[in-house]
């Protein structure tokens, strides 16, 4: 499939790793438990970076397996509805395409549950991978869910391997969901074994105490993440914004003052709007205001 609808030129973000159909409630502040009836809705941390971009006035792509089925066809549809080319889009007849229930409790605490035992998008190999678009890539974005088990591992390395040698901007949100993995010990392993690969890397707060063993979003904390290679990193802190920091500056973008209904969804929309506005500004990862600018912009973005 071309790239698309209106969309504005420039270079491709290409997003790599898992697609799926989330099941929401109907009634808000319930557990998975307690509801009675569930909407379904596209989902999946990568695919929902690929469309944030495209809403936002970009190219992008996503890479990744679903299943030959209603809710894969569907989801590649959903794809290409918004804007996104679905060129790297495998599908696997033998495997169903993931599904996830999710709920935002009273408590303010989300819940998930997943089924995919294996399901499509960890079945992807390596001989699946459209190589020319992956090299087409100015951004290759990608989590951690895709490095839990083979075959996909292998692909996403692969994936990895092709971007960064065709001159891409490496970015990572490793979107941890430990329920997913066989114990958080191989979660922080198998993060932290491509961590220095990432040119941008974001985590939010709880993924920062999970990865450093330290409780806190003190400055000292995050830089202990820090390697050479990277030219941005963000710790997302919820209410309280995203803090930033490269070799030659730091700083805090404050978050607009909303009534949050669901935060669901939430650190994908960032980053989509965040590596639009890189895509469209280089620059800005030299520049302070010019980052902090964009930030602050992806805070107030609808999508």
């Amino acid at each position: 499939m071309a790239i698309v609808n209106g969309a504005a030129g420039g270079g491709l973000i290409v997003s790599f790793g898992e697609m799926l159909i989330d099941f929401v409630p109907t009634e808000s502040g319930v557990s998975l438990a307690e509801a009675t009836a569930f909407l379904k809705a596209p989902g999946g941390a990568p695919a929902n970076v690929a469309i944030a971009v495209t809403r936002l006035g970009r190219r992008s792509a996503f890479v990744g397996k679903l299943g030959d089925d209603e809710f894969g066809r569907m989801l590649a549809a959903i794809l290409r509805d918004n804007g996104v080319s679905d060129a790297g889009v495998v599908f696997d007849s033998g495997a169903r395409t993931a599904l996830a229930f999710v709920t935002l409790r009273a408590d303010g605490e989300r819940e998930f549950m997943f089924y995919r035992n294996p399901s499509a998008d960890m079945l992807l190999t390596e001989a699946e991978l459209n190589v020319d678009l992956i090299r087409k890539a100015s951004i290759f974005h990608y989590g951690s869910i895709s490095l839990i088990s083979e075959p996909c591992r292998s692909a996403h390395l692969k994936a990895m391997e092709l971007a960064k040698n065709a001159g891409a901007l490496m970015s990572f949100d490793p979107n941890l969901r430990l329920m997913l993995w066989p114990s958080p010990e191989e979660a922080r392993k198998q993060i932290l074994s491509i961590w220095n690969q990432a040119d941008i890397a974001k985590v939010s707060e709880v993924e920062l105490a999970f990865l450093t063993g330290h409780d806190s979003v003190e400055d000292e904390v995050a830089m202990e993440l820090w390697h050479p290679n990277l030219k941005l990193l963000l710790v997302t802190l919820g209410d309280q914004g995203c803090k930033y920091y490269t070799k030659d500056f730091r700083g805090l973008v404050g978050s607009f003052a909303i009534e949050q209904v669901d935060s669901t969804g939430a650190g994908d929309a960032f980053v989509g709007g965040l590596l639009r506005g890189i895509e469209e500004d280089r620059s800005a990862l030299q520049a302070s205001s010019h980052l902090k600018a964009i930030a602050a912009q992806e805070f107030s973005l609808p999508l």
